[in-house]
């Protein structure tokens, strides 16, 4: 292989360090080198690639449109590169900040029991931990994996399924014993029933009846976007909701909640995925992470 070419990532290095520092100097200073082994790097790169990639006076540096378009590229590839060395280097014992999106309802109830162990495996990773019912863009908020309920959006990011989750309607004692119980879903109408704001979730409930599925249209005088807002709400006896049985299980045995409808409930699956960018070069910290879940939720 040619030298030039094994030579172009620290061409690509030297390049960016002068953009950051602003300088030939100061990228001689960040980088060990001399300004003239500086100034000989650009040289061969605008010699090789046949275009001006830097406008230099005696006050400034600039970049050309061509210096921007070879500055974006280049910082690319050298992540790329830390990445895919970190990854390697990463395989016999994963370390590392791991930035994790979850949502807060399924992470009180789910993620976070299972954090320590997670932890005493894996001691050489830090855990970032975003808790969030909005949906943020990995690649815009530096995630490395988003844990995400419900149907999933066109993404180029990778998804693998965890788990799944059904749902149920429930209300609290005290908003049965002022309104009365549904016996059927109709009853619903006459019902203050709460909705998410969601623009991914359906507005109406699912049900089945004579081994057919239909929907209903509900209504009430609060939506919200979060699980664990709508549970509180519910708590608080301001109406019905339907929500991730997760979220209410320990509530429906405990007798604080009471599930509605149930020779009525279809049972419709959500599905719990870990969204997350990248392939072959996942780093380890990531893969281990995700691994890990799927053990734990299946």
């Amino acid at each position: 292989m040619p030298r030039d070419r094994i030579d172009r990532a620290s061409e690509m290095e030297v390049f960016a360090a002068i953009v950051e520092r602003g300088s030939f100097s100061a990228a001689a200073r960040l980088l060990g080198l001399t300004p003239s082994a500086i100034s000989r790097v650009v040289a061969r790169l605008e010699s090789r690639l046949g275009v001006r990639l830097l406008s230099r006076t005696t006050r400034a540096l600039a970049l050309t449109p061509e210096g921007e378009a070879y500055h974006r590229s280049a910082l690319r590839i050298l992540r790329d590169i830390d990445e895919t060395e970190r990854s390697v280097a990463d395989q016999a014992a994963p370390r590392g900040r791991l930035r994790v999106s979850a949502t807060l309802g399924h992470s009180r109830k789910i993620l976070i029991p299972l954090i320590p162990e997670f932890l005493d495996r894996y001691p050489g990773i830090q855990l970032d931990l975003s808790l969030t019912d909005t949906i943020i863009d990995l690649i815009e908020q530096r995630a490395d994996v988003a844990i995400r309920i419900g149907p999933l959006s066109d993404s180029p990011l990778t998804a693998r399924r965890l788990a799944e989750s059904t749902r149920t309607i429930v209300a609290s004692p005290a908003y049965l014993a002022r309104h009365g119980v549904p016996q059927a879903p109709e009853d619903l109408l006459d019902h203050n029933c709460l909705g998410f704001n969601f623009r991914r979730v359906e507005p109406r409930w699912a049900f089945r009846r004579d081994d057919e599925t239909f929907l209903l249209a509900v209504s009430g005088n609060i939506e919200v976007n979060s699980g664990d807002a709508m549970v509180q709400l519910v708590h608080a006896g301001l109406g019905i909701a339907r929500v991730g049985t997760f979220h209410v299980a320990e509530d429906i045995a405990a007798g604080r909640l009471v599930a509605l409808l149930e020779d009525y409930n279809p049972h419709d699956i959500e599905s719990i995925h870990a969204l997350f960018a990248g392939g072959a070069t996942l780093p380890a910290r990531v893969r281990v992470f995700i691994d890990y879940l799927a053990e734990k939720l299946r």
